[in-house]
């Protein structure tokens, strides 16, 4: 976990999801944040060097995320997101295609895997940062290829890490979970509230 580089209270302003996710900016406004969109003008790197482990791989994606955003503002606080899958070893990110995601989903199949998400926040006047992550173990039953090949069909596993969301189609392979379910979703929210709330930004009050 990466700590705050200083204990100065930022300048706010608005509010700046750094992500094209529309599964996080959804969450984000379930919880009652108002926040603007600006997807990052920048590709994220291929490779951040080996040996990097899942939380630090992600938490040092959302970083770059949220860096490249704040980047091109004067003020505002930007928050990065970024998740990645791991079987022991082996990271799963986004598939590149269909038989990239097939693969992916085989691997999972059958196992107990972690999805690790990392946050980030950028304050852009300041650079003050806080860069925490969340980990969900996800249970995944086993299932036949003809299985595998319907869901691949359904397209639904494009621009997912693992190759599935949970809350699509995914939650009919997981048996079950043991952490956030917002986490395995793509932005643990739990963790997310509690990092606003640490900057003095709590959400709106519902009606």
């Amino acid at each position: 976990m990466i700590q705050p580089d200083s204990n100065d209270i930022p300048v706010h302003g608005p509010l700046i999801l750094a992500s094209a996710s529309p599964r996080r900016h959804e969450l984000m406004q379930q919880y009652g944040f108002d926040v603007r969109v600006i997807v990052s003008p920048i590709d994220e790197p291929e490779c951040l060097g080996d040996g990097l482990s899942p939380a630090q791989l992600a938490e040092a994606l959302a970083h770059f995320k949220a860096k490249s955003v704040a980047d091109t503002l004067e003020g505002g606080t930007v928050i990065g997101g970024d998740t990645v899958v791991a079987l022991g070893s082996r990271l799963f990110g986004k598939p590149a295609d269909r038989d990239h995601a097939g693969d992916t989903i085989k691997a999972l199949a059958g196992t107990t895997h972690d999805v690790v998400s990392a946050v980030a926040l950028l304050d852009a006047k300041t650079g003050r940062r806080l860069i925490r992550h969340d980990t969900t173990a996800v249970i995944m039953r086993p299932l036949t290829d003809e299985e595998v090949e319907t869901y691949l069909d359904t397209g639904a596993w494009a621009g997912k890490a693992g190759a599935y969301g949970i809350q699509d189609y995914g939650d009919a392979f997981v048996e079950r979970i043991e952490g956030s379910f917002t986490n395995v979703v793509g932005f643990p929210m739990e963790l997310v509230c509690a990092m606003l709330a640490d900057w003095g930004i709590e959400p709106a009050p519902r009606e």
